[in-house]
């Protein structure tokens, strides 16, 4: 691989502001969402949301002529916007609209990166025995947010909250085995299409908004499209092309804790002993994942390119 010309190697504190933006931007999205859903309906809200953030990033990028795409990458960053967007963030959303608080939902979603270990090998490329105990660590933390109150007023709540990380998780590993065109013209797709299809599905099912929205809502709503769908994903895409992926998804650890925080907080939400069993299990099992995942590429990298492992590591 060739490094990178000095020129474009990022400042140290490029990164940390960027990681300082998904660690607490995303970590705060679900209490966003919540006071969201005080006066949007789930599909609507983030239909809006989504057309907000897609329609202003594909203006930005008309305007510098930077916006190109072909047919069949307009066509994938489509569906792989509608697997993750609608599916993932569309389901979560539906949860919390359900009543299950924003903590819990958090920490049941940082289970994706076990998940996408699974669907990776669904794909041919089997998870390792490291990532196979972060899977069952992973689910033994789902299976014990199970004993949590929201869950257990809502059952539909928790088979979305399941459901949901695993459609983001093969939306997001499907989308690396396509031809897409660069990372924000396939964010702005993914994002306008999203956006489209959740509005049309809110209509479609009776969503309306029957009485104004409060204040409070409003700014929810765009903070969720600007923080949350522009500022942290351009921070989390710069991340992916400056540092090592370990390091830009390290936001899977600290999101729920933040969240957590936040609900007790900021939103008066109540939690049980269940989350605080959950909570380390599933860091636990995404740690695992990770750091396999990360050793997994560097011994196939060290493998194709005929290097002893030795050298690589000094190198």
């Amino acid at each position: 691989m060739t490094a990178l010309p000095h020129k474009q190697l990022p400042s140290r504190g490029s990164v940390v502001l960027a990681l300082i933006a998904v660690y607490l931007i995303w970590g705060s999205t679900y209490l966003g969402l919540r006071f969201g859903l005080e006066g949007f309906p789930p599909f609507l809200l983030n239909g809006f949301r989504f057309l907000m953030a897609g329609g202003a990033l594909a203006l930005f990028l008309l305007t510098r002529g930077k916006l190109k795409a072909t047919r069949a990458q307009v066509w994938n960053a489509a569906r792989v916007g509608t697997v993750m967007l609608v599916g993932g963030v569309g389901l979560v959303t539906l949860s919390q609209s359900l009543g299950i608080g924003s903590g819990v939902a958090a920490t049941a979603v940082a289970v994706i990166p076990v998940w996408a270990a699974v669907v990776s090998g669904l794909f041919g490329d089997w998870p390792q025995r490291r990532e196979l105990l972060g899977l069952g660590l992973g689910l033994a933390g789902v299976v014990l947010l199970a004993l949590e109150g929201d869950f257990r007023s809502s059952p539909t709540g928790l088979a979305l909250i399941v459901i949901a990380p695993i459609l983001w998780s093969f939306g997001s590993v499907w989308g690396t085995r396509l031809d897409l065109p660069d990372p924000l013209a396939s964010t702005s797709i993914q994002l306008g299409t999203a956006g489209v299809v959740m509005t049309a599905i809110g209509f479609l099912v009776g969503e309306g908004i029957v009485s104004p929205p409060s204040t409070t809502s409003w700014i929810a709503l765009i903070y969720l499209a600007v923080m949350g769908s522009l500022v942290a994903f351009t921070a989390f895409v710069y991340l992916m092309n400056k540092v090592r992926p370990a390091l830009a998804t390290s936001y899977a650890y600290v999101n729920p804790i933040v969240a957590v925080a936040l609900g007790l907080s900021l939103g008066n939400e109540t939690i049980t002993g269940a989350i605080f069993v959950a909570l380390p299990l599933i860091l636990a099992a995404v740690a695992l994942v990770a750091s396999s995942a990360r050793t997994g590429r560097q011994t196939r990298m060290v493998k194709d390119r005929g290097v002893p492992r030795a050298q690589e590591e000094a190198a």
